[in-house]
């Protein structure tokens, strides 16, 4: 049984080319999932900006399972299922050599504009169960959505307790969710 220590993994962070026909399934995903949440919690009600996170968090998905069946780790997901609301749930994205993983996506156009950050959801009516794991993986991810070709660039896995939790920069936020800034990481020497 493979576990945290000897799983392949890497000290930088990693570019990875999704190939066309992944982009589309990630597409695809997006339209079908779209109408099935709610997330007024989070004052987000825009369909297309609804559509485009998941279209982004499953490219992020798919980045990390690229990156590591070519390690020759055992990757399950990323899951393509529509599920109503009441069966949606917070599993991790991926199993990787059996270890749960969580993939947090940010594009490289919204990093410009708000710093390079992932954001986790914690506001009274929903709040993300990793929160509360301080063991859990997690794989951050940026979606370079600037340069021509589907590139992400996949940092290294690191656990719940290592990332450093601030409040997100853009107001609205406040209260809903939590951010984890590259920046403050790689002043705490968290990534190179």
């Amino acid at each position: 049984m493979y576990n945290s220590e000897t799983m392949p993994t890497f000290k930088s962070p990693q570019s990875i080319l999704v190939p066309d026909d992944v982009k589309e399934r990630a597409l695809s995903f997006a339209d079908a999932v779209t109408g099935t949440v709610n997330y007024k919690d989070s004052n987000q009600s825009a369909r297309e900006k609804i559509r485009d996170d998941h279209f982004v968090s499953k490219l992020g998905e798919e980045a990390v399972r690229i990156l590591f069946q070519g390690r020759n780790c055992q990757v399950e997901g990323p899951d393509y299922g529509v599920y109503e609301a009441k069966r949606k749930s917070w599993a991790a994205d991926l199993k990787i050599n059996g270890l749960e993983v969580a993939v947090k996506t940010q594009r490289r156009s919204a990093a410009n504009r708000y710093g390079l950050s992932w954001t986790f959801q914690d506001s009274p009516e929903r709040r993300d169960p990793i929160l509360d794991m301080p063991e859990a993986w997690v794989c951050l991810v940026v979606f370079e959505d600037l340069k021509e070709e589907t590139e992400c660039l996949v940092y290294p896995l690191r656990k719940i307790k290592q990332l450093i939790f601030e409040a997100p920069r853009l107001g609205k936020l406040i209260g809903k969710k939590q951010a984890v800034y590259l920046e403050t990481l790689k002043k705490h020497k968290v990534f190179k």
